[in-house]
């Protein structure tokens, strides 16, 4: 299963609605669940260096089926997924990539967000799945 482009469009449309609300120029990048790019948007006046990292950030979210603040605190130094941003072409893993997940618990892609804080890169990320209406991923032994 994957992300439509319909779904797509209305995580980008919430995304982007969320922005607005802080105030910030982001770049919000939607993958499907091969972590292919589905859509994407550079508001006017948003970094060209938060083009990379928004895609990344979703991709690191759909390769892992995890919030990328969450693969973050276990990849530090120490920690058990300590050097995984060196993997596949480079991860992203901080806040910022949110997972999407059907009713049915399936991965189905992710968006990825950057250009603000960390926080409101997050907080606009997950407007953007909690558009299409999607539940959390169910437990498994390395989501935290």
């Amino acid at each position: 299963m994957h992300v439509t482009f319909e779904q797509a469009e209305k995580a980008l449309a919430a995304a982007l609605g969320e922005a607005k609300k802080t105030d910030t120029k982001m770049c919000i990048a939607v993958v499907d669940s091969g972590a292919d790019l589905k859509a994407f948007v550079r508001m006017d006046g948003a970094w060209v260096g938060s083009v990379d990292i928004a895609i990344k950030k979703a991709k690191t979210a759909c390769f892992f089926a995890m919030n990328t603040g969450q693969i973050g605190a276990l990849s530090q130094p120490g920690g058990p997924l300590f050097g995984i941003e060196h993997s596949n072409n480079g991860l992203i893993t901080f806040p910022g990539g949110v997972p999407i997940v059907d009713e049915n618990g399936v991965l189905i892609g992710a968006v990825g967000v950057s250009g603000s804080s960390v926080e409101n890169d997050h907080q606009v990320a997950k407007a953007g799945v909690e558009a299409i209406g999607v539940i959390d991923l169910p437990a498994h032994p390395w989501r935290t």
